[in-house]
C-alpha cells in the first residue's frame, strides 16, 4: 500500500471536441479550435485525456497532479522539461520545453503537476 498519493490533488477538467487521434488515457492538445488530439513527437501538450467518448467529446485534465504514461528513464522526480513522446505519453524534452514538477515515476507512468 502506497502511503503517499498526489493523483488528483487540485484536478481541473473541461470538455473538448475529440480529434480523430485523441484517444483516453493518452496526452492531448489542442489541434483546432475547441479541439484536442493526439500529440506529436517532442510537441507541447494541455492535458490527459481522462476520457474519449463515442460522442465525439474529450474530458481532458489541465491541471492538478496526473499520472501520465511516461516510459523514459530520463524523466526523475524534480522539474523536468518535459514534451509528449509522440505515442501518448510525455519524455525529457530534447531542448527547452515547459518544465513540470514531477513527483514520482515507476518506469511506466510518472505523476506530474500539470
Amino acid at each position: 500500500m502506497k502511503k503517499v498519493s498526489f493523483e488528483e490533488i487540485g484536478a481541473v477538467a473541461a470538455t473538448f471536441l475529440a480529434g480523430d487521434n485523441a484517444q483516453k488515457g493518452q496526452m492531448v492538445n489542442i489541434s483546432t479550435a475547441d479541439t484536442v488530439d493526439g500529440c506529436s513527437a517532442d510537441g507541447r501538450f494541455c492535458g490527459l485525456a481522462l476520457d474519449v467518448a463515442e460522442d465525439g467529446m474529450a474530458c481532458v485534465q489541465v491541471a492538478g497532479f496526473a499520472r501520465v504514461p511516461c516510459s523514459d528513464a530520463g524523466v526523475t522526480p524534480g522539474w523536468v522539461a518535459l514534451a509528449a513522446d509522440g505515442k501518448g505519453g510525455v519524455k525529457k524534452a530534447a531542448s527547452g520545453g515547459r518544465e513540470y514538477l514531477v513527483v514520482s515515476t515507476d518506469g511506466q507512468t510518472a505523476v506530474v503537476l500539470l
